[in-house]
């Protein structure tokens, strides 16, 4: 609660779908922006688990992979590539897709998974699905605004909402949907800063990590956020 910025934001409409999939040991994290990236979002959905049959089970209905880019660095990035976008779709060779401006104003939705680095890679290889789906990459122009809070291993490492407001600003064309999410991660971590000088006793003490081995097949709905 004293890092809830929800009453001071407005929602925002987003035509491209979001789906935020988080590792379950990323849950309990303070500075994570999961859960607020998907209440900002009026498009988007969060799920908690390890592995999903397939994406139109995650969804509930049937939809197009190839419409679906998932965003996943792995050992690929922008600046070793021949171009000077920040949003790129790639092989699974780690190569430029030719028809770079055809595929990505084809996607329809976009999944970004929310974890540290291993957590992502474990999410990425638990999920054979997705390499149906466009591979996308991000090669942003400053440095995430986590700084010393929350150290990135690469310069072009990014929280999700960071990662969201990149994508959605670049595809939709919609530079206050960018702006928008990336204001409500500053009043997030203004706030953060704030509480943690002046009233240090008000924040969370660390949570000991729960052993997820024993549910790795379990998938965990997220619970609406309010606050």
């Amino acid at each position: 609660m004293p890092l809830c910025v929800c009453d001071s934001i407005a929602p925002i409409e987003n035509r491209i779908e979001v789906l935020i999939l988080q590792h379950p040991q990323e849950q309990d994290r303070l500075l994570g922006t999961a859960r607020l990236t998907a209440t900002l979002l009026a498009n988007a959905t969060l799920k908690i688990g390890l592995s999903w049959p397939s994406l139109s089970k995650i969804l509930g209905r049937d939809v197009d992979p190839l419409r679906w880019a998932v965003v996943y660095l792995g050992s690929s990035k922008v600046a070793d590539l021949d171009t000077d976008q920040d949003v790129v779709a790639i092989t699974r060779n780690g190569e430029l897709e030719h028809g770079q401006n055809a595929i990505l104003k084809n996607i329809e939705g976009i999944i970004l998974l929310d974890g540290t680095w291993s957590q992502a890679k474990a999410l990425w290889w638990r999920n054979a699905w997705m390499l149906k789906c466009r591979r996308v990459i991000l090669g942003p122009k400053r440095a995430s605004l986590y700084g010393k809070l929350r150290r990135e291993p690469r310069k072009d490492g990014l929280s999700t909402i960071e990662a969201a407001a990149v994508l959605l600003g670049r595809l939709e064309k919609r530079s206050e949907i960018e702006a928008a999410l990336m204001s409500a991660f500053e009043q997030m971590l203004a706030r953060y800063r704030d509480v943690q000088s002046s009233m240090p006793e008000l924040l969370p003490k660390p949570k000991p990590k729960k052993d997820w081995r024993r549910n790795r097949g379990s998938n965990r709905r997220a619970a609406p956020v309010k606050g």
